[in-house]
């Protein structure tokens, strides 16, 4: 797939500011700058959501890697990959995040955490009372508040960038491992 509207020229100084920070300057903000306001906008929501920290580093990083898993973002799942390894998260684990309802390497609260993302990016939301309660019995009211609002940011992200046709910059190809695929059962697209 091509992108849907071509990369914008960035500022020396953002494009510095983002090789530094990740090395290289990522698609989605190259393709949104056609709309400073906006992208913008969406860097300092990201940077505000990065600030949360009343739940887990990777419990979030998984839960970002799901959503992106369902609605097909090769490019957040590179990136959240990449992140994971930086961050010294459990990457044998992101790594199965893709195909995690076979996998045998999550607990059972990552497990929720896995479902509640995915039912939460579900049309039309499939959230069950029952996932809810044991999530908020394990977490408190306080993380289950940002667990909610971080996945419905990454259904933004991981939507907006599908919609624009941005795809995976290789990012996790400096990682060792692979990221599973998806299985072909699953109805939703490939990340391999």
């Amino acid at each position: 797939m091509a992108l849907r509207v071509p990369k914008a020229e960035l500022t020396a100084e953002l494009s510095e500011s983002m090789i530094k920070q990740i090395g290289a300057v990522p698609e989605p903000v190259e393709v949104a700058w056609h709309n400073p306001k906006v992208a913008q906008a969406s860097l300092e929501i990201g940077a505000k959501v990065g600030e949360w920290d009343a739940l887990d580093q990777s419990l979030k990083s998984f839960a970002h890697m799901a959503v992106a898993s369902q609605v097909g973002c090769s490019w957040c799942l590179d990136i959240a990959y990449f992140q994971a390894q930086n961050e010294n998260l459990d990457v044998a684990k992101a790594s199965q995040v893709p195909r995690w309802r076979e996998s045998g390497v999550f607990t059972p609260l990552e497990r929720d955490v896995l479902e509640y993302a995915q039912a939460m990016t579900n049309t039309p939301p499939s959230v069950s009372d029952e996932l809810s309660a044991r999530l908020l019995d394990r977490l408190g009211s306080a993380a289950m508040v940002e667990l909610t609002a971080f996945i419905a940011f990454s259904n933004m992200a991981t939507r907006n960038n599908v919609a624009l046709g941005i795809e995976s910059q290789g990012f996790s190809a400096v990682c060792e491992i692979p990221l599973a695929a998806r299985p072909e059962s699953s109805g939703v697209a490939s990340t391999a």
